[in-house]
């Protein structure tokens, strides 16, 4: 970033930046401000760009209560990863048929749980959580996590934890068809952050494999392709927008199953919450390390473990806005722990204004997933980070 003036016309409106802003001049810091239209605005473009898609929204990027009623009114499903997201969304009036426990890693009991609420659709990767759904979840519809590449070109890359190889994927299918439990689809994430689009274009074609080696050799069907998420947010490298996306993916999928393609799923978080949040924090202490020293540290009073953990190596580079203007010098941003593994940028020096002062606010832009949910409860006794959605 050569200017810490970011143009803020690239990710708000001036009517709704103002509105947020002057929202929050009224709280004190720290604190994330929700904007709600901007997620049903981005709602409505994933239904208008993704229009066979079912729409299921990863919870865990954002749980909050306003987020979700709003959601469930929009008719949306939700990939839940554990029992008490569960409980939080059935408690929305949303139906057990527009849930999926996207979870691979889960206990006996919880499966039961899900199965006891009236959950059908379960995702699997290994052969022993599979005997569990069996057990727990008779007759129940499973899809297949497959492992798949990208994860170079993800800004959040997601590691060897989830899925398996092609040929386990396969067992698994079958396996799952012997034990009474629904062979239904194959799912796989790219990556969150995925600016390489191809990246979708490389796991359909091994979904492809998988599709049509089980209908010839084994006479499963399958029914489903899960996508995933790893649309992009709006951070301070840029990406294509939503709908370069929706018309290249679009066209893998005509490419690998013809114009008649089987049921999709795909579940959105980052690219429907990010944008939609402006996170505010004040700084708490501006210092240098020695006289001669060409850059300052600059402390906040949120940090990795307030909210911005996706600043771990630097990942995720948000936009930060500040009111002041003037000269810029580069800056270490740190936050206020008593952990030295608290520092968000200091590799990538962020340029800000020479006369930044104590007791002035930082506007971190495009906050709305994975800061509050990421939040630590009371790590040197800070407070976990608050939320407000107007």
């Amino acid at each position: 970033m050569t200017d810490s003036h970011i143009q803020l016309q690239d990710y708000y409106s001036p009517e709704t930046f103002a509105r947020l802003k002057s929202f929050a001049d009224t709280k004190d810091t720290p604190f994330v401000v929700i904007d709600t239209a901007t997620i049903d605005a981005a709602y409505q473009e994933l239904e208008d760009n993704f229009p066979y898609a079912n729409i299921y929204y990863a919870v865990k990027a954002n749980p909050a209560p306003a987020i979700l009623k709003l959601l469930t009114e929009r008719g949306a499903n939700f990939d839940i990863a554990s029992i008490y997201e569960l409980d939080k969304v059935l408690g929305f009036g949303v139906g057990p048929e527009r849930i999926s426990y996207g979870n691979t890693i889960k206990k006996s009991r919880d499966i039961r749980y899900f199965y006891e609420k009236g959950v059908r659709l379960f995702a699997t990767d290994s052969e022993a959580d599979l005997r569990n759904i069996a057990r727990a979840a008779p007759g129940a519809r499973i899809y297949v996590r497959i492992l798949t590449e990208g994860t170079l070109t993800a800004d959040w890359p997601l590691s060897r934890k989830f899925g398996c190889e092609i040929d386990m994927a396969m067992d698994l299918l079958i396996l799952a068809r012997d034990l009474g439990l629904e062979p239904y689809g194959v799912s796989f994430h790219v990556g969150s952050q995925q600016r390489e689009i191809s990246s979708w274009d490389a796991a359909l074609g091994k979904v492809k494999v998988i599709f049509e080696r089980l209908k010839e050799e084994d006479g499963i069907e399958l029914k489903m392709i899960n996508m995933g998420g790893g649309f992009p947010a709006n951070y301070m490298t840029r990406t294509n927008d939503l709908q370069t996306y929706a018309q290249e993916i679009t066209r893998f999928l005509e490419e690998d199953f013809g114009k008649d393609f089987p049921e999709i799923i795909i579940e959105p978080g980052r690219s429907l919450i990010a944008n939609a949040g402006i996170l505010v924090s004040e700084v708490v202490l501006i210092s240098r390390k020695s006289r001669t020293a060409l850059h300052r540290w600059v402390f906040t009073d949120v940090g990795k473990f307030s909210g911005l953990i996706e600043t771990l190596d630097e990942a995720i580079k948000f936009p930060i806005y500040v009111e002041k203007k003037g000269e810029l010098e580069d800056a270490v941003i740190a936050g206020p722990t008593c952990d030295s593994a608290d520092i968000m940028y200091e590799h990538h020096k962020y340029p800000l204004p020479l006369n930044l002062a104590i007791g002035d606010r930082l506007y971190w832009l495009s906050t709305g997933a994975y800061t509050t949910s990421y939040s630590a409860v009371e790590f040197n006794g800070f407070p976990p980070l608050k939320e407000y959605c107007i």
